[in-house]
């Protein structure tokens, strides 16, 4: 899909990828004592004692070939937050008109699983959920977005409350939809056939060693 093909058949221009889901317990930690910004010969120091304000979930969708993002804020994960999301794309073009619009998610337990293929088709005919493999989240490029945020955003995650974690998570949204670039994915469906048939033969190898008892 990153590489715009489905089924063997190349996506149209009217046909969007979708890579979503959740990064959950963004706390808000409000240092004891103010964060000292770097300087000559100094690296940043943070105060290690905090009070806490509450946590959050991000939820984000990233438009894997046009690097748009579109993110908000939750108390908490689960099925009805994944469907605000969703329902924030799709009801703006040009995804409500689009032929087609594919939304790549893991097997967490917002959209596990074909019960929640079923509920997005339903709720709208022109999505289609697809998951990637189980234990490997890691290869839904909205991750890599994530791992932009938290060393860009969270990190030292000093927050005086949720407000603003939310300010700070919309306003780098603004700022990276205006600059950024799609990823440079190199991981092909080649590289993942390989790794798969590399785990096939570790698990036979595994299931064929004798197993041996140790006596007194």
């Amino acid at each position: 899909m990153y590489a715009r093909t489905w089924q063997g058949q190349a996506l149209g221009e009217d046909e969007y990828v979708i890579s979503a889901d959740e990064k959950t317990s963004i706390q808000a930690r409000c240092r004891c004592h103010p964060t000292l910004a770097p300087g000559k010969a100094r690296a940043m120091r943070v105060n290690h004692t905090y009070g806490r304000g509450g946590a959050l979930a991000y939820l984000a969708a990233y438009d894997v070939h046009h690097a748009k993002v579109f993110g908000r804020a939750e108390p908490r994960t689960g099925i009805d937050p994944f469907m605000n999301l969703v329902t924030q794309v799709m009801s703006q073009e040009p995804y409500a008109s689009a032929k087609r619009v594919f939304w790549i998610v893991d097997n967490g337990s917002s959209h596990r699983g074909s019960k929640a293929a079923d509920r997005l088709t339903a709720a709208f005919p022109n999505a289609a959920m697809v998951h990637t493999p189980i234990h490997a989240s890691w290869l839904n490029q909205v991750e890599v977005y994530f791992s932009v945020v938290q060393r860009k955003v969270v990190t030292p995650n000093d927050f005086t409350d949720l407000a603003q974690v939310g300010d700070r998570l919309r306003a780098f949204e603004d700022r990276y939809n205006a600059t950024a670039q799609p990823f440079q994915w190199k991981f092909t469906t080649s590289d993942l056939d390989d790794l798969l048939a590399r785990l096939d033969r570790h698990t036979a190898d595994h299931q064929e060693e004798p197993s041996f008892r140790l006596t007194a």
